[in-house]
């Protein structure tokens, strides 16, 4: 019996389950290359972020000391928790591989280039980060993107009407 319990607990940890996503940083950059990260937590921040709850909006990733931090993440302070509640907007450590740490701090290095964190999910229970390095997109650069995605919303449409269209 208490085996089917702990089957039935990792099953339901498995897979992906997103909590915040930042969408302002996909139109204000264009996202060269992406990484994913754990990031170091508290306990109430977990609890916190299985409730659903942060924002990325003001977020963003710099170096310190050969670390990669994250600063401006907002977690809510759990409901439930006492004087061992966490600090809302902290900074938190970003964990990941040493080869991947010099690599983007190599990146980093160049001008116009910054991290920038794009979504926080669950991975098989654990939180993660997947941030990305990107360059500033030009005003021109949103105009064009935002009229191609306005374009291809017009091909879909007038693909599926022609799709109902054959089938009546």
């Amino acid at each position: 019996m208490a085996h089917r319990r702990r089957e039935a607990a990792t099953s339901r940890e498995s897979g992906h389950k997103l909590i915040a996503s930042n969408k302002r940083a996909r139109h204000d950059y264009a996202v060269l290359k992406t990484y994913e990260a754990g990031i170091a937590l508290r306990g109430t921040e977990v609890k916190s972020l299985r409730a659903g709850r942060a924002s990325l909006v003001d977020a963003f990733a710099q170096e310190l000391n050969n670390e990669i931090l994250l600063y401006g993440l907002h977690i809510p302070e759990y409901g439930y928790g006492t004087w061992t509640n966490h600090q809302p907007r902290r900074t938190r450590k970003l964990l990941l591989h040493r080869v991947e740490i010099d690599r983007i701090l190599s990146r980093l290095g160049e001008p116009g280039i910054a991290l920038v964190p794009l979504s926080l999910y669950f991975e098989n229970g654990w939180v993660k980060v997947e941030v990305g390095l990107a360059r500033g997109k030009r005003s021109y650069d949103k105009r064009q993107a935002l009229a191609e995605r306005d374009a291809n919303r017009e091909i879909a449409r007038e693909f599926s009407r022609h799709l109902k269209g054959r089938r009546a």
